[in-house]
Formats: structure tokens, C-alpha cells, sequence
């Protein structure tokens, strides 16, 4: 199968990015994504299609609604951003075929989750679970022969943070690690396979503590606070993803 132009991956980026702006924003409160029309944050009006145009829209409106006036806020903007930087960074780490595409898919996934946690402390069932499934598929598409291992690694990860999360449960007799945890390190065996879950976990456990040390030091957040483990995952698995790329 012919492999689409690497360039395709930017614009697509951008209208993935105003996707999963939507998703992470109404998938916490239980807001349908498909059958929903956008409206203005302000007043409520429905927007048309020419108010959303990725990135255009915004800098054409000068970050304010038409039919308001109301500012309209960098969270779209960023995602979008965020979303054609994932992009050219599967575009760099380059690989045969469809290996960037591939890549890209499974960064925009994370970054949705990523994002998601920080704003709401949620890893969507609807986002961990097909991205497993994706995993394993995209493991077929190209190492069939270590569907059996990535499977292994997926049952494994989620085992462990289950575990994990039990006996931090009775030791201090709260949770430590949320069911969406387990699910995104299950998601992560499957597309990275067994070997890298421990070095996943390791990088994840530094990011997680840099980025908890930063709060503190900033006093954003206390070391008694809840701290969503999402985001470090997230970025474990998409760095090591770029490093088998």
C-alpha cells in the first residue's frame, strides 16, 4: 500500500487538534461530541463552520467571537498547535513507510488523554481503550510476529498498576494510581511491547516527580495534592515511541 505524502500530516494535524479540543472538553462532562454544534463560550450562539477553522479562524477574528465580541481563549489554538507539533516531530523521527503516520496517530491520542487529565483528573475509557486495541493492531501492520508479546505486555501493565494501586490502597488507605493509569500502561505494552514497560514506567516516574517538584517550588501545588500521573505516561510512551521509530 502507497504511503500519503509526509506533508499531509500538518494539515490533518490541525483538524485533528480542533477535534480534540472538543474531546477534552466534553468528554469529562458527559457532552455528546458528535451530534452537538459548537457554540460561542460567552453567548451561547451556535458558531458556523467559517468561525472554525483551525488556527485561520482564530487569527482571522483576532481571538474574539463574531457574533460577541467575547474573547475567545488560546485553548483551542493550543491543542491545535500542540497537535501539528506532534506531527512534525513523528515527520523527524521518520521511519519506513507508514511509521510516521502511525506515530502521529498514537501522539495525538496521547496528547488528548494527557490533556484531558490535567483539566478533569481523567484518563476516557472511550480514548485508553481503543488506543489498546490500536496498539495491537498497528503491531500486526508491522511486526505480526509480536502481536502474542505486545499482547502479554498490555494484560501485564494493567495488572501491575492494579496491584500497585491495592497495596498503596492499604498501606495509606487511599488510591495512588487511578484505573485510567492502568489502562494507558496497558495501552502502552501494547504498541511498545514487554521489554519497554519497565523503562516506561522509570521515565514516567521522573517526568512525574520534575513536574511535581516544579509545582511545588512555583507553590501550585502541595506535596499532600493530588497530581495527575496521566500526562508523564503520556509523554513516556510517546518518547520511547520515538525511540523504536
Amino acid at each position: 500500500m502507497p504511503t500519503p505524502p509526509g506533508w499531509l500530516l500538518i494539515p490533518l494535524a490541525l483538524a485533528v487538534g480542533s477535534l480534540l479540543g472538543v474531546l477534552i472538553r466534553r468528554l469529562p462532562a458527559g457532552r455528546p461530541v458528535v451530534v452537538a454544534r459548537s457554540s460561542c463560550d460567552h453567548c451561547g450562539t451556535v458558531l458556523q463552520p467559517w468561525d472554525l477553522v483551525p488556527l485561520v479562524s482564530f487569527v482571522a477574528l483576532r481571538g474574539r467571537g463574531r457574533c460577541c465580541g467575547g474573547a475567545i481563549g488560546w485553548f483551542h489554538p493550543g491543542v491545535e498547535l500542540a497537535a501539528v507539533a506532534v506531527a512534525c516531530v513523528a515527520l523527524l523521527a521518520g521511519g519506513p513507510g507508514w511509521q510516521a503516520w502511525i506515530t502521529a496517530g498514537l501522539g495525538w491520542a496521547l496528547l488528548c488523554l494527557a490533556w484531558t487529565d490535567v483539566e478533569a483528573m481523567i484518563l476516557p475509557d472511550v480514548i485508553t481503550l481503543p488506543l489498546l486495541l490500536a496498539g495491537l493492531v498497528a503491531t500486526w501492520f508491522t511486526q505480526p510476529h509480536a502481536v502474542p508479546e505486545h499482547a502479554l505486555a498490555a494484560a501485564l501493565g494493567y495488572a501491575g498498576f492494579r496491584l500497585l494501586d491495592v497495596l498503596y490502597r492499604l498501606w495509606r488507605g487511599r488510591h495512588g494510581l487511578g484505573q485510567g493509569d492502568a489502562k494507558l500502561l496497558a495501552a502502552a505494552g501494547a504498541w511498545l511491547g514487554l521489554a519497554a514497560l519497565p523503562d516506561v514506567i522509570l521515565l514516567a516516574g521522573v517526568i512525574g516527580l520534575g513536574q511535581a517538584a516544579a509545582l511545588i517550588l512555583a507553590r501550585r501545588q502541595t506535596a499532600a495534592a493530588a497530581l495527575p500521573f496521566g500526562p508523564a505516561l503520556a509523554l513516556a510512551v510517546f518518547l520511547w515511541r520515538l525511540v523504536q521509530s
